[in-house]
Protein backbone atom coordinates (compact mmCIF):
# COMPACT_ATOMS: atom_id res chain seq x y z
CA UNK A 1 0.00 0.00 0.00
CA UNK A 2 1.10 3.54 -0.67
CA UNK A 3 1.21 6.08 2.13
CA UNK A 4 -2.00 7.72 0.89
CA UNK A 5 -3.80 4.37 0.81
CA UNK A 6 -2.82 3.61 4.41
CA UNK A 7 -3.85 7.11 5.52
CA UNK A 8 -7.28 6.66 3.92
CA UNK A 9 -7.66 3.18 5.44
CA UNK A 10 -6.92 4.56 8.91
CA UNK A 11 -9.54 7.27 8.48
CA UNK A 12 -12.07 4.62 7.41
CA UNK A 13 -11.29 2.81 10.67
CA UNK A 14 -12.04 5.96 12.65
CA UNK A 15 -8.40 6.78 13.32
CA UNK A 16 -6.66 10.04 12.37
CA UNK A 17 -4.78 10.18 9.06
CA UNK A 18 -1.42 10.78 10.74
CA UNK A 19 -1.60 7.22 12.10
CA UNK A 20 -1.34 6.05 8.50
CA UNK A 21 1.79 8.13 8.01
CA UNK A 22 3.27 6.60 11.15
CA UNK A 23 2.48 3.06 10.01
CA UNK A 24 3.94 3.72 6.56
CA UNK A 25 7.20 5.03 8.07
CA UNK A 26 7.49 2.06 10.45
CA UNK A 27 6.95 -0.46 7.65
CA UNK A 28 8.62 1.19 4.65
CA UNK A 29 11.39 3.26 6.24
CA UNK A 30 12.25 1.46 9.49
CA UNK A 31 11.50 -2.02 8.13
CA UNK A 32 10.07 -3.31 11.41
CA UNK A 33 8.94 -6.90 11.75
CA UNK A 34 5.62 -6.53 13.56
CA UNK A 35 2.99 -4.24 15.07
CA UNK A 36 4.48 -4.46 18.56
CA UNK A 37 7.59 -2.66 17.33
CA UNK A 38 5.57 0.48 16.47
CA UNK A 39 6.25 2.24 19.75
CA UNK A 40 4.12 5.33 19.09
CA UNK A 41 0.95 3.27 18.58
CA UNK A 42 -1.25 2.38 21.53
CA UNK A 43 -1.94 -1.26 22.33
CA UNK A 44 -5.54 -0.67 21.26
CA UNK A 45 -4.46 0.69 17.86
CA UNK A 46 -2.02 -2.15 17.39
CA UNK A 47 -4.83 -4.67 17.94
CA UNK A 48 -7.17 -2.79 15.61
CA UNK A 49 -4.63 -2.55 12.79
CA UNK A 50 -3.57 -6.17 13.25
CA UNK A 51 -7.17 -7.19 12.57
CA UNK A 52 -7.73 -4.68 9.75
CA UNK A 53 -4.57 -5.14 7.66
CA UNK A 54 -2.89 -8.17 6.14
CA UNK A 55 0.84 -8.00 6.82
CA UNK A 56 2.88 -10.92 5.52
CA UNK A 57 6.64 -10.45 5.83
CA UNK A 58 8.82 -12.84 3.88
CA UNK A 59 10.06 -15.87 5.80
CA UNK A 60 13.80 -16.41 5.63
CA UNK A 61 14.63 -20.02 4.78
CA UNK A 62 18.36 -19.66 4.37
CA UNK A 63 21.04 -17.00 4.02
CA UNK A 64 24.52 -17.48 2.64
CA UNK A 65 27.54 -15.18 2.44
CA UNK A 66 30.09 -15.25 -0.38
CA UNK A 67 33.83 -14.89 0.02
CA UNK A 68 33.46 -11.41 -1.49
CA UNK A 69 30.76 -10.41 1.02
CA UNK A 70 27.77 -10.88 -1.28
CA UNK A 71 24.75 -12.26 0.55
CA UNK A 72 22.08 -14.48 -0.96
CA UNK A 73 18.68 -15.00 0.64
CA UNK A 74 16.11 -17.71 0.06
CA UNK A 75 12.69 -16.44 1.14
CA UNK A 76 9.37 -18.24 1.39
CA UNK A 77 6.19 -16.44 0.35
CA UNK A 78 2.78 -16.71 2.02
CA UNK A 79 1.61 -19.42 -0.42
CA UNK A 80 4.73 -21.54 0.12
CA UNK A 81 6.54 -20.56 -3.09
CA UNK A 82 10.17 -19.49 -2.78
CA UNK A 83 12.40 -16.85 -4.33
CA UNK A 84 16.01 -15.81 -4.08
CA UNK A 85 17.42 -12.29 -3.96
CA UNK A 86 20.90 -10.89 -3.42
CA UNK A 87 22.64 -8.07 -1.55
CA UNK A 88 25.88 -6.84 -3.13
CA UNK A 89 28.33 -4.42 -1.54
CA UNK A 90 30.60 -2.22 -3.66
CA UNK A 91 33.22 -0.29 -1.70
CA UNK A 92 34.98 2.51 -3.57
CA UNK A 93 37.96 4.63 -2.58
CA UNK A 94 37.06 7.53 -4.87
CA UNK A 95 33.24 7.30 -5.02
CA UNK A 96 30.34 6.55 -2.71
CA UNK A 97 29.88 3.07 -1.34
CA UNK A 98 26.94 1.15 -2.76
CA UNK A 99 24.67 -1.45 -1.22
CA UNK A 100 22.74 -2.93 -4.12
CA UNK A 101 19.75 -5.25 -3.74
CA UNK A 102 19.06 -7.52 -6.72
CA UNK A 103 15.31 -8.15 -6.70
CA UNK A 104 13.19 -10.95 -8.11
CA UNK A 105 9.91 -10.07 -9.83
CA UNK A 106 8.49 -13.52 -10.58
CA UNK A 107 8.54 -17.01 -9.09
CA UNK A 108 10.65 -18.71 -11.73
CA UNK A 109 10.84 -17.24 -15.23
CA UNK A 110 8.93 -17.88 -18.48
CA UNK A 111 11.72 -16.75 -20.85
CA UNK A 112 13.89 -19.88 -20.77
CA UNK A 113 17.31 -18.43 -21.69
CA UNK A 114 19.66 -21.39 -22.13
CA UNK A 115 22.38 -19.93 -19.89
CA UNK A 116 20.08 -19.11 -16.94
CA UNK A 117 19.32 -21.55 -14.12
CA UNK A 118 16.14 -19.67 -13.17
CA UNK A 119 14.52 -20.23 -16.53
CA UNK A 120 15.28 -23.94 -16.48
CA UNK A 121 12.92 -24.35 -13.51
CA UNK A 122 9.94 -22.90 -15.35
CA UNK A 123 7.45 -20.21 -14.37
CA UNK A 124 5.02 -20.23 -11.46
CA UNK A 125 3.55 -16.73 -11.07
CA UNK A 126 4.18 -13.00 -10.83
CA UNK A 127 5.15 -11.46 -7.51
CA UNK A 128 2.82 -8.89 -5.96
CA UNK A 129 3.91 -5.31 -5.30
CA UNK A 130 4.25 -6.19 -1.63
CA UNK A 131 6.39 -9.25 -2.33
CA UNK A 132 8.78 -7.21 -4.48
CA UNK A 133 9.11 -4.38 -1.95
CA UNK A 134 9.37 -6.86 0.95
CA UNK A 135 12.68 -8.18 -0.39
CA UNK A 136 14.31 -4.80 0.25
CA UNK A 137 12.55 -4.40 3.60
CA UNK A 138 13.45 -7.84 4.93
CA UNK A 139 17.10 -7.53 3.87
CA UNK A 140 17.17 -4.09 5.51
CA UNK A 141 15.66 -5.47 8.72
CA UNK A 142 18.16 -8.34 8.83
CA UNK A 143 21.15 -6.13 8.07
CA UNK A 144 20.16 -3.60 10.74
CA UNK A 145 20.57 -6.36 13.33
CA UNK A 146 24.29 -6.07 12.50
CA UNK A 147 24.50 -2.40 11.48
CA UNK A 148 21.71 -0.12 12.66
CA UNK A 149 22.62 2.46 10.01
CA UNK A 150 22.34 0.05 7.07
CA UNK A 151 20.54 1.40 4.03
CA UNK A 152 20.14 -0.01 0.53
CA UNK A 153 21.43 2.60 -1.91
CA UNK A 154 20.63 0.90 -5.24
CA UNK A 155 18.08 -1.55 -6.61
CA UNK A 156 18.39 -3.69 -9.72
CA UNK A 157 15.46 -5.71 -11.03
CA UNK A 158 17.76 -8.47 -12.25
CA UNK A 159 16.83 -11.43 -10.06
CA UNK A 160 14.39 -14.21 -10.87
CA UNK A 161 11.87 -13.45 -13.61
CA UNK A 162 11.29 -11.00 -16.45
CA UNK A 163 10.42 -7.62 -14.85
CA UNK A 164 8.63 -6.22 -17.88
CA UNK A 165 6.20 -9.15 -17.85
CA UNK A 166 5.15 -8.00 -14.37
CA UNK A 167 5.16 -4.38 -15.45
CA UNK A 168 2.49 -2.74 -13.29
CA UNK A 169 3.75 -4.35 -10.07
CA UNK A 170 7.34 -3.36 -10.85
CA UNK A 171 6.37 0.27 -11.47
CA UNK A 172 4.34 0.37 -8.24
CA UNK A 173 7.26 -1.13 -6.30
CA UNK A 174 9.63 1.48 -7.75
CA UNK A 175 7.35 4.29 -6.57
CA UNK A 176 7.11 2.86 -3.05
CA UNK A 177 10.87 2.28 -2.76
CA UNK A 178 11.45 5.81 -4.06
CA UNK A 179 9.04 7.46 -1.59
CA UNK A 180 10.55 10.07 0.73
CA UNK A 181 8.95 8.56 3.84
CA UNK A 182 10.02 5.06 2.82
CA UNK A 183 13.40 3.76 1.64
CA UNK A 184 13.92 6.98 -0.38
CA UNK A 185 16.04 5.22 -3.03
CA UNK A 186 16.56 7.53 -6.00
CA UNK A 187 14.99 6.45 -9.27
CA UNK A 188 18.31 6.95 -11.03
CA UNK A 189 19.74 4.38 -8.63
CA UNK A 190 17.30 1.76 -9.86
CA UNK A 191 17.69 -0.33 -13.01
CA UNK A 192 15.17 -2.56 -14.72
CA UNK A 193 16.59 -5.40 -16.80
CA UNK A 194 14.71 -7.09 -19.63
CA UNK A 195 15.30 -9.94 -22.04
CA UNK A 196 13.69 -7.79 -24.73
CA UNK A 197 9.95 -7.17 -24.20
CA UNK A 198 9.92 -4.44 -26.82
CA UNK A 199 6.49 -2.79 -26.23
CA UNK A 200 7.16 -2.45 -22.52
CA UNK A 201 10.52 -0.78 -23.17
CA UNK A 202 8.62 2.03 -24.88
CA UNK A 203 6.07 2.07 -22.05
CA UNK A 204 8.87 2.43 -19.49
CA UNK A 205 10.25 5.45 -21.33
CA UNK A 206 6.81 7.03 -21.14
CA UNK A 207 5.92 6.04 -17.58
CA UNK A 208 9.24 6.48 -15.75
CA UNK A 209 12.08 8.08 -17.66
CA UNK A 210 14.34 8.28 -14.59
CA UNK A 211 14.82 4.55 -14.02
CA UNK A 212 17.74 2.90 -15.79
CA UNK A 213 17.26 0.24 -18.47
CA UNK A 214 19.41 -2.82 -19.09
CA UNK A 215 18.71 -5.07 -22.08
CA UNK A 216 19.95 -8.68 -22.16
CA UNK A 217 21.14 -8.62 -25.76
CA UNK A 218 23.83 -11.34 -25.78
CA UNK A 219 24.15 -11.80 -29.57
CA UNK A 220 23.52 -9.76 -32.71
CA UNK A 221 21.92 -12.26 -35.13
CA UNK A 222 18.37 -13.52 -34.92
CA UNK A 223 19.11 -17.18 -35.58
CA UNK A 224 21.49 -17.47 -32.62
CA UNK A 225 19.37 -15.28 -30.36
CA UNK A 226 16.27 -17.37 -31.16
CA UNK A 227 18.16 -20.31 -29.69
CA UNK A 228 19.71 -18.56 -26.68
CA UNK A 229 16.87 -16.16 -25.77
CA UNK A 230 13.58 -17.68 -27.04
CA UNK A 231 11.60 -14.44 -26.60
CA UNK A 232 13.53 -13.22 -29.65
CA UNK A 233 11.12 -15.24 -31.79
CA UNK A 234 8.37 -12.83 -30.72
CA UNK A 235 10.45 -9.66 -30.57
CA UNK A 236 13.35 -10.10 -33.03
CA UNK A 237 16.36 -7.84 -33.01
CA UNK A 238 14.90 -5.36 -35.49
CA UNK A 239 11.85 -4.82 -33.24
CA UNK A 240 13.93 -4.76 -30.07
CA UNK A 241 16.45 -2.21 -31.36
CA UNK A 242 13.69 0.07 -32.67
CA UNK A 243 12.15 0.03 -29.17
CA UNK A 244 15.57 0.84 -27.71
CA UNK A 245 16.00 3.76 -30.12
CA UNK A 246 12.55 5.04 -29.14
CA UNK A 247 13.52 4.73 -25.47
CA UNK A 248 16.63 6.81 -26.10
CA UNK A 249 14.70 9.39 -28.12
CA UNK A 250 12.19 9.84 -25.30
CA UNK A 251 14.62 9.80 -22.35
CA UNK A 252 18.01 10.76 -23.81
CA UNK A 253 19.40 8.05 -21.53
CA UNK A 254 22.04 5.47 -22.33
CA UNK A 255 20.98 1.81 -22.32
CA UNK A 256 23.18 -0.91 -20.86
CA UNK A 257 23.29 -3.92 -23.17
CA UNK A 258 24.23 -7.10 -21.32
CA UNK A 259 26.19 -9.76 -23.18
CA UNK A 260 26.73 -13.24 -21.74
CA UNK A 261 30.04 -14.52 -23.11
CA UNK A 262 29.96 -18.23 -23.96
CA UNK A 263 32.86 -20.30 -25.23
CA UNK A 264 32.27 -21.13 -28.88
CA UNK A 265 29.64 -18.38 -29.31
CA UNK A 266 31.44 -15.15 -28.41
CA UNK A 267 33.88 -14.88 -31.30
CA UNK A 268 35.48 -11.80 -32.85
CA UNK A 269 32.97 -12.17 -35.70
CA UNK A 270 30.10 -12.05 -33.18
CA UNK A 271 31.65 -8.93 -31.66
CA UNK A 272 31.80 -7.24 -35.08
CA UNK A 273 28.14 -8.09 -35.67
CA UNK A 274 27.27 -6.51 -32.33
CA UNK A 275 29.27 -3.39 -33.06
CA UNK A 276 27.36 -3.00 -36.32
CA UNK A 277 24.00 -3.63 -34.64
CA UNK A 278 24.64 -0.97 -31.98
CA UNK A 279 26.13 1.63 -34.30
CA UNK A 280 24.52 5.00 -33.53
CA UNK A 281 22.73 3.71 -30.40
CA UNK A 282 23.42 5.48 -27.08
CA UNK A 283 24.78 2.38 -25.43
CA UNK A 284 27.14 0.78 -22.96
CA UNK A 285 27.95 -2.93 -23.30
CA UNK A 286 28.41 -4.95 -20.12
CA UNK A 287 30.23 -8.24 -20.71
CA UNK A 288 29.29 -11.12 -18.40
CA UNK A 289 31.24 -14.38 -18.78
CA UNK A 290 28.60 -17.08 -18.39
CA UNK A 291 28.34 -18.41 -14.84
CA UNK A 292 28.24 -22.12 -13.98
CA UNK A 293 24.94 -23.51 -12.73
CA UNK A 294 23.53 -27.01 -12.08
CA UNK A 295 22.13 -28.53 -15.25
CA UNK A 296 23.75 -26.03 -17.62
CA UNK A 297 26.57 -27.34 -19.80
CA UNK A 298 28.12 -24.04 -20.88
CA UNK A 299 31.69 -22.80 -20.54
CA UNK A 300 32.98 -19.26 -20.29
CA UNK A 301 35.63 -18.06 -22.78
CA UNK A 302 39.21 -17.65 -21.63
CA UNK A 303 40.66 -14.22 -20.89
CA UNK A 304 42.16 -13.87 -24.35
CA UNK A 305 38.75 -14.35 -26.00
CA UNK A 306 37.08 -11.97 -23.56
CA UNK A 307 39.69 -9.29 -24.25
CA UNK A 308 39.37 -9.78 -28.00
CA UNK A 309 35.58 -9.38 -27.86
CA UNK A 310 35.88 -6.21 -25.77
CA UNK A 311 38.58 -4.87 -28.08
CA UNK A 312 36.39 -5.11 -31.17
CA UNK A 313 33.59 -3.13 -29.49
CA UNK A 314 35.97 -0.54 -28.09
CA UNK A 315 37.62 -0.03 -31.48
CA UNK A 316 34.15 0.64 -32.92
CA UNK A 317 33.63 3.42 -30.39
CA UNK A 318 31.20 1.51 -28.17
CA UNK A 319 31.85 1.85 -24.41
CA UNK A 320 32.38 -1.59 -22.93
CA UNK A 321 33.16 -3.02 -19.50
CA UNK A 322 33.54 -6.42 -17.85
CA UNK A 323 31.01 -6.88 -15.05
CA UNK A 324 32.51 -7.16 -11.60
CA UNK A 325 31.60 -10.67 -10.50
CA UNK A 326 29.80 -11.03 -7.19
CA UNK A 327 28.76 -14.17 -5.35
CA UNK A 328 29.69 -16.78 -7.95
CA UNK A 329 30.92 -19.17 -5.23
CA UNK A 330 27.44 -19.29 -3.64
CA UNK A 331 25.46 -19.35 -6.92
CA UNK A 332 24.36 -15.74 -6.40
CA UNK A 333 25.70 -14.29 -9.66
CA UNK A 334 23.90 -13.50 -12.90
CA UNK A 335 21.88 -16.47 -14.15
CA UNK A 336 22.41 -18.61 -11.04
CA UNK A 337 19.31 -17.89 -8.94
CA UNK A 338 16.84 -20.70 -8.29
CA UNK A 339 13.84 -21.39 -6.05
CA UNK A 340 15.92 -23.69 -3.88
CA UNK A 341 19.53 -24.44 -3.04
CA UNK A 342 21.13 -27.74 -3.85
CA UNK A 343 22.00 -29.64 -0.71
CA UNK A 344 25.70 -30.27 -0.21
Amino acid sequence: MTELEIVEACRNLGRPGFRGKQIYAWVQQKAVGGWAEMRNLSNEDQRLFHEAFIWQPLRLIKAQTSLDGTRKYLFQLADGERIECVLMAYDRLTARDRRTVCLSTQVGCPIGCVFCATGQEGFKRNLSVGEIVAQVLEITRLMRLEDRDFKATNVVFMGMGEPLLNYDAVLAAIRILNSRDGQDIGRRRMTVSTSGIAPRIVDLARDDDQVGLAVSLHVADNATRDRLVPVNRRYPLETLLEACREYTRRTNRRITFEVALIAGESSARAARQMAELLRGQLAHVNLIPVNPAPGLDLRRPDQREISAFAGVLSAAGIPVSLREEKGTDIDAACGQLRRRWEEA
